[in-house]
């Protein structure tokens, strides 16, 4: 069955349309001719979203309870059951009331889309988890109901639903998005100019990296080498000298001004020659351009200009950076340089730009190394040299009267002879010396113009020069060639350290490793294959890269290079063959993709691992809390219930009424315990989902004091306080908790104090006590569960008070932590996020109340 497509509108805030435009697309759709059924949609009272609702078929919704109170989700299994084409399914980021299959919407779509079912969906920008801290810095509210950004990156189509903030704040004004006792407070806080502009952005810049990736996979599936400049991407090209830092900033300036626009630093790394180039400053350049938002990469390239232009092409890069050569004047006789070269190969879709600096004219330190791997011109001038000089030079020679002598002719030719082995090798360099001598033989040597030699003194003469024309040839390619060796086990020894340091630091994963095997060796596609047997199929571990011709690579053997790893694991490259001096440094690479690998999984293990240690050590302080201290209430109520049935003793009214309220307060304080080993229990297993909403303290905090003694809390919350964002019921148990401990601890006549104040966006309750008091060194500890601190007596209560509250706290989206009480004592600190509802007031005097 083929896997259902998924259709996102994303919008920057509520009330952009989003529900509008999929409603839309739903009627055009049946006009068609599609099934479309609404699997949940929600219109939140607002009629023109209502209208668009009429004519479409509705899936019954499931009922459920949760606190006393119904709630409706969508049906999964009934509309699997129904099979449309399409459905309609809103708010991708919704959290499902506990007892749903699913904890998240998004779950119940994947199951949709399993089954082969189309899915129209909806989601706002600062729903998806990457975005929210952003977000929070940007509203104030840290939104509690996330969608990975990875279940909207798969999206087969998403589609931007935009608004312009004066707009929206109009369709607010009119009544269009919420009631009208709500739209004063909602555009004086969330919906504020500002607010709105940089979620929009937000929006924009997220779906322009989406649309980027798109053509990123056309071009390479179209072989596009051309840029495109939809956007501004620059490179900047960095030799490891001290100029680079100044070429990023450059580069991070011009990128600044342009939204969206990206910093890529490379340095290339030539297997045949490299500048002097310092590891440490590498590193230097490298944190900065991450520091400025920008990306380090690097690449083996034997032709440095061509290297950095095809890397520029590949990522479709827009403009180039490049800094003013440091070469002495002299130093130009070996080449134009890098800067001249790029530009003018660059051609007219790249812009070059050349940053002067400092280094300017001061050398390039190191002379260049001269390796074999020459090009075709430099081969030519060497041939030419080592042939048509010496025939030249004869031609010159023989027209001067009286020329220089036979040793200085023999000088001369000898000197074309080095020439060509510098330009060429030793083969140019043969060929010179042989021509040399048979020219010298037959034009310098008498008899002239032919090849006899009549003084025995010229024989020895030209075997000599042959001789030295040979040995210098020889001794200049051999040079050559270790000079070569060099360069490339330096160019290597960089990669491989830059390699070791960063997967030795754990900055790593595998896809990027993969990721940088591809970027290095310039290929299409690399894989990490691995199997379990030698007769097992090959799995996919890793990949980076496109897929070549449509398919997944699932076997080393349809690879243009495979690198073994071990017996069940290989490294697959398409792209290119490789020659046999570059299969070193990737099998270095494909060692630490098994290392990297291997830590991952031992990392997921760990986890796993700890996980289960965690639960053991809970099950194990559960076990000893319900053989002490859950048996300790039930043996008083066993007790009293025993001497109430006793028929041989006549119970007074005052002793029956005794008897009951020990019975009372036994079953209250199993209530209690019980409460809180469940409440423990779904903090452990994750499946507290808080339902936030907008609520006063003064609303909550009077209810959660009804199992404290009366009188011995004093309650300070001012009227005047912002409402807060949380989930009631929680609130009131974290309250309770926290107050029932303070009393615990607190001397007999000494209240404990709970207050509230306003701080930013945040609302803190403190609950002070006169008691002993925690040292610093245990305040972390009384949060975990199961601990009590001191000479707590067994059976006064399991130790889950305190870890309940916090957890509470931070499923809520706060904090708790304690405090020293000035004068002695113990304060826990509660801090909750203040609600957009309401404006915050200079407090008058703080009314009180005794309870």
């Amino acid at each position: 069955m083929a896997r259902g497509k998924l259709r996102i509108y994303l919008g920057a805030a509520p009330g952009v349309g989003k529900t509008y435009a999929m409603l839309s697309e739903a009627h055009r759709r049946m006009e068609r001719g599609t099934d479309v059924v609404v699997g949940f949609v929600e219109h939140h009272g607002r009629p023109r979203t209502e209208v668009m609702l009429h004519g479409l078929e509705h899936i019954p919704r499931r009922d459920l309870e949760y606190r006393g109170t119904s709630f409706t989700e969508m049906d999964v299994d009934a509309v699997r059951e129904r099979r449309p084409a399409v459905a309609l399914v809103d708010e991708l980021a919704h959290t499902n009331i506990p007892g749903s299959r699913n904890d998240k919407r998004w779950q119940d779509i994947e199951e949709l889309l399993e089954a082969g079912i189309d899915v129209i969906s909806t989601v706002n920008i600062q729903h998806l988890e990457s975005l929210g801290d952003v977000v929070e810095s940007i509203t104030g509210v840290r939104q509690q109901e996330t969608v990975p950004d990875e279940v909207v990156r798969r999206a087969d189509q998403i589609e931007l639903v935009d608004m312009s903030p004066q707009a929206l704040r109009r369709r607010m004004a009119h009544g269009n998005i919420y009631q009208s006792d709500k739209v004063d407070a909602a555009l004086s806080n969330y919906f504020r100019p500002g607010n709105l502009t940089a979620l929009r952005e937000l929006a924009l810049l997220w779906v322009a990296d989406r649309v980027d990736e798109y053509l990123q996979e056309y071009r390479a599936e179209h072989s596009i080498r051309s840029t495109w400049q939809a956007r501004e991407r620059i490179v900047v090209g960095l030799t490891g000298g001290p100029e680079g830092r100044t070429l990023i900033r450059r580069a991070a300036r011009m990128a600044a001004k342009g939204s969206g626009s990206e910093v890529l630093a490379v340095y290339i790394a030539r297997s045949d020659g490299l500048t002097s180039a310092s590891p440490k400053e590498l590193a230097v350049q490298r944190t900065l351009v991450e520091d400025l938002g920008g990306t380090f990469h690097h690449v083996i390239g034997d032709d440095i200009p061509l290297a950095l232009l095809e890397f520029a092409r590949g990522v479709n890069a827009t403009q180039i950076v490049l800094g003013s050569s440091r070469r002495k004047a002299w130093q130009y006789i070996f080449g134009p340089g890098v800067g001249a070269t790029v530009a003018r190969e660059s051609g007219p879709d790249l812009d070059v730009h050349i940053v002067t600096h400092d280094e300017v004219a001061k050398g390039r330190g190191l002379p260049v190394a001269r390796g074999v791997r020459l090009g075709r011109a430099r081969i030519l001038a060497a041939w030419l040299v080592g042939v048509a000089g010496p025939a030249l030079l004869s031609l010159l020679l023989t027209g001067i009267t009286n020329g220089p002598g036979l040793a200085n002719d023999v000088l001369l030719f000898l000197f074309l002879t080095v020439v060509a082995a510098l330009l060429g090798g030793q083969l140019p360099a043969l060929a010179s010396a042989a021509v040399g001598s048979l020219l010298l033989n037959f034009y310098f040597t008498p008899p002239t113009h032919t090849l006899t030699v009549s003084d025995p003194k010229n024989i020895v003469a030209i075997a000599v020069f042959f001789a030295v024309a040979v040995s210098v040839a020889s001794v200049v390619d051999l040079a050559a060639r270790r000079t070569h060796q060099a360069a490339r086990l330096r160019a290597e020894s960089e990669i491989l350290s830059f390699l070791a340091g960063s997967v030795l630091r754990g900055e790593t994963t595998l896809d990027a490793l993969l990721e940088r095997v591809r970027e290095t060796f310039g290929m299409d596609t690399v894989v990490l294959l691995e199997r379990a047997g030698d007769v097992d199929p090959w799995t996919c571990a890793g990949r980076a890269g496109d897929v070549k011709d449509g398919e997944p690579l699932l076997r080393p053997e349809d690879a243009d290079v495979d690198m073994p790893v071990g017996d069940h694991m290989a490294l697959a490259l398409t792209g290119r063959v490789l020659p046999a001096e570059d299969r070193r440094v990737l099998a270095a690479f494909a060692a630490q993709a098994a290392v990297v690998l291997d830590r991952q999984r031992l990392v997921g293990e760990a986890e796993r691992a700890r996980e289960l240690a965690e639960g053991n050590r809970i099950r194990t302080a559960l076990l000893a809390a319900v053989s002490h201290d859950l048996r300790t209430p039930l043996a008083s109520i066993k007790a009293s219930v025993t001497s109430l049935r006793s028929d041989d003793v006549a119970w007074s009214p005052e002793d029956e009424a005794e008897l009951l309220a020990g019975i009372e307060a036994g079953a209250d304080r199993l209530d209690h315990l019980v409460g809180n080993l469940l409440d423990m229990s779904r903090l452990q297993t994750g499946t507290v989902t808080p339902l936030i909403r907008e609520i006063d303290l003064d609303e909550v905090v009077p209810m959660a004091l009804g199992g404290v003694p009366e009188g011995s809390v004093t309650l300070d919350i001012p009227e005047e306080l912002p409402i807060v964002a949380v989930d009631p019921g929680l609130l009131e148990r974290s309250v309770a908790n926290l107050v029932e401990n303070a009393v615990k601890y607190s001397p007999d006549g000494a209240a404990v104090l709970v207050s509230a104040s306003a701080l930013g966006d945040r609302v803190e309750l403190r609950i002070a006590d006169r008691g002993p008091g925690v040292p610093d060194s245990a305040k972390g500890r009384i949060f975990e569960p199961f601990q009590r601190y001191g000479d707590a007596p067994r059976g006064a209560g399991v130790g889950l008070g305190l870890a309940v509250a916090r957890g509470f706290a931070e499923a809520m989206g706060g904090t708790l932590a304690a405090e020293d009480t000035p004068g002695g004592g113990m304060t826990m600190v509660l801090t909750l996020s203040a609600a957009a509802g309401r404006p915050l007031v200079r407090p008058g005097l703080p009314a009180q109340a005794i309870t």
